[in-house]
């Protein structure tokens, strides 16, 4: 599985990208180093200027493959996503258990990746700039915009899926997509609070205490919905 979703890159929105990044190594370049930059410098005082003065091209040669640096972290957040469905259909692509592929989606959306090997970006990385920048891509006044031209599909069907499988659970349960979507947010927010607010959260104390929470939290709402 590793070796198969190492090769896999996530198809993102054409609109998102004035070229695609993946087409030519400046393109991986300015993709990968933005992760970096991003995370160093946080998504404000990242720009476009700093970036090319990093990877040695010119300015204008950004440009041509992003509109501008909200279109850039909008590309990372919905190829994050992405990455994630795929890591989800792989890991419970022979499981009959609906507990147990819920089980499994928990531990993906709050310990990121399964499988973290990508040719294309590092899903590690991605997830430690997401945690800080995530609410960035999409708590914008462009955002039923973008939606309407479909941008957050993969945001979509990775909460379509986890609210499939919900369903499989207790098919009685009357708000799966909001519990998911719940789950999707309150995630990356609590690794937040877990890196920069660590006395909001007991996260911090343990590799499982975020999963430990969510598990418990997600089937016993569940459970005790007849």
């Amino acid at each position: 599985m590793e070796s198969i979703l190492k090769k896999i890159k996530v198809d993102v929105h054409e609109n998102i990208y004035l070229k695609d990044p993946f087409s030519s190594d400046l393109g991986r370049e300015i993709v990968n180093q933005s992760i970096v930059m991003m995370t160093d410098l946080g998504f404000e005082h990242f720009t476009f200027k700093k970036l090319s003065a990093k990877i040695g091209c010119t300015e204008s040669a950004v440009y041509r493959y992003f509109e501008n640096k909200h279109k850039l972290l909008l590309f990372l957040t919905l190829w994050y996503w992405g990455y994630l469905e795929q890591n989800l259909i792989f890991a419970t692509a022979n499981l009959a258990d609906g507990r147990l592929k819920l089980e499994i989606a928990i531990k993906v959306l709050v310990q990121g990746p399964i499988f973290t090997q990508n040719d294309f970006i590092d899903p590690l990385a991605l997830r430690n700039l997401l945690t800080d920048e995530v609410t960035k891509a999409f708590l914008t006044k462009e955002v039923d915009e973008e939606n309407r031209k479909g941008y957050f599909e993969h945001f979509n069907k990775l909460g379509d899926r986890i609210a499939r499988f919900i369903l499989e659970v207790n098919p009685r349960f009357e708000y799966p997509k909001s519990l998911v979507s719940t789950l999707m947010d309150a995630s990356l927010v609590q690794s937040y609070y877990s890196k920069h607010l660590p006395r909001l959260t007991e996260q911090h104390q343990s590799d499982d205490a975020g999963f430990e929470f969510f598990k418990k939290l997600i089937f016993k709402t569940i459970e005790h919905e007849n």
